[in-house]
Formats: structure tokens, C-alpha cells, sequence
């Protein structure tokens, strides 16, 4: 039986490749996906180029892992599932409404890395591919849960969420125009409840 207890070198593996992933992060956010290398992630950690090969393998690999550390921090999963928890159809909007905002706010700089590396490799895309289905898995499972309550066919529900739920928006009046993520989520809140209920 396998020792539960992780060796140091193990331990010592796992904060390289969390340095890894937080120095790519970084670089994807200032330079580009596709205009950052290996070599320029393993400078800006100090580590040697060959350690980020045996860390990751590929680029794609770095950017996976900087996806599942976004999700984890945003707890979007438990979050999810308190919304979904929720009773009364306009709070439970509300709770997708702040769902979605908790999960741009934690995080939006890997939603724009995201954005700039769809033009990469089909593996690459393939990988964003995946990781966007689970958010529009629960997105579309939230407005589902309200199917008895909506006005309009669930399918067209279900787009309105996604298109609110689009990253322009969010950078647009965010970014761009200065609202606060609080002021975000009642616009998001206030437009699911006029368009569905």
C-alpha cells in the first residue's frame, strides 16, 4: 500500500508547477497566448526550460491548469450549487446573476487569455472547447431548473443567459466603462428577470 504522505520532492514538484502556472498567467495576460514561449515562462519563474517541459509538456497544459486554479478559487461548482438551491425563480436569477459575476471577478484575465488563444491549435481549441461546456452546462442547467417559471422557450432562456453572460459584456461596461462587478450583477439580475419571468 502506497504511503498517503507526499514526499518533499513531490510537494516540492507541485509548487514549481504552481509557480509555472501563475508566471504563465501572467505573461498570457501581457504578451498574448501565442506571442508567449516556453523559454519566456521558465525566465520570468527562474526556472530551467526543461523543468516547465517535464512541469507541463505544452503550453496547452499550463493553460489547462491555469483554468482549473480559476474555477477552484471562484468555487464555481459549490457556488453553483447553491444557486440552484435557491427557492423562489427571481432569486434564483439573481443567484446566476452573481454566480456569473464571482466568476468574471475572480478571474477575467484568464477569460480574455482564453478569448486570444482560440486562434491556437485545434488540440488548443479543443481544450477551450471543453472547458466553456462546463460553464454553459451550468448555465443552461440554472435557467433549466426554472423551465415551469419562464415565459419564453427554454432554448431562447437559455441564450439570453449565455449572451449576458458573453465576455464582451462584461469587459464593455467593467473594463471599459467603469461599472463595478455589483453594478454588473443587477444589470445581469434585472435583464434575466424582465426577459424570462
Amino acid at each position: 500500500m502506497a504511503d498517503p504522505v507526499k514526499t518533499y520532492r513531490q510537494v516540492q514538484a507541485e509548487e514549481t508547477r504552481i509557480r509555472i502556472a501563475q508566471a504563465a498567467r501572467r505573461l498570457f495576460a501581457a504578451q498574448g497566448y501565442g506571442a508567449t514561449s516556453i523559454d519566456a515562462i521558465a525566465k520570468e519563474v527562474g526556472v530551467a526550460t526543461r523543468t516547465v517541459y517535464s512541469a507541463f509538456g505544452t503550453k496547452r497544459e499550463i493553460l489547462s491548469l491555469i483554468c482549473d486554479q480559476w474555477l477552484s478559487a471562484a468555487g464555481a461548482i459549490e457556488r453553483a450549487g447553491q444557486v440552484l438551491a435557491i427557492e423562489g425563480p427571481a432569486e434564483r436569477l439573481r443567484g446566476a446573476a452573481g454566480w456569473l459575476t464571482n466568476l468574471y471577478a475572480a478571474g477575467f484575465d484568464v477569460v480574455l487569455i482564453f478569448e486570444a488563444a482560440t486562434d491556437e491549435s485545434p488540440e488548443t481549441r479543443a481544450l477551450l472547447r471543453s472547458k466553456l461546456a462546463g460553464r454553459n452546462q451550468v448555465m443552461d442547467a440554472i435557467i433549466a431548473s426554472l423551465e415551469s417559471e419562464l415565459r419564453i422557450p427554454l432554448k431562447q432562456a437559455q441564450a439570453v443567459y449565455r449572451a449576458l453572460a458573453a465576455p464582451g459584456v462584461y469587459q464593455e461596461l467593467v473594463d471599459e466603462s467603469g461599472w463595478t462587478p455589483a453594478e454588473f450583477e443587477r444589470f445581469v439580475a434585472d435583464s434575466l428577470e424582465r426577459q424570462l419571468l
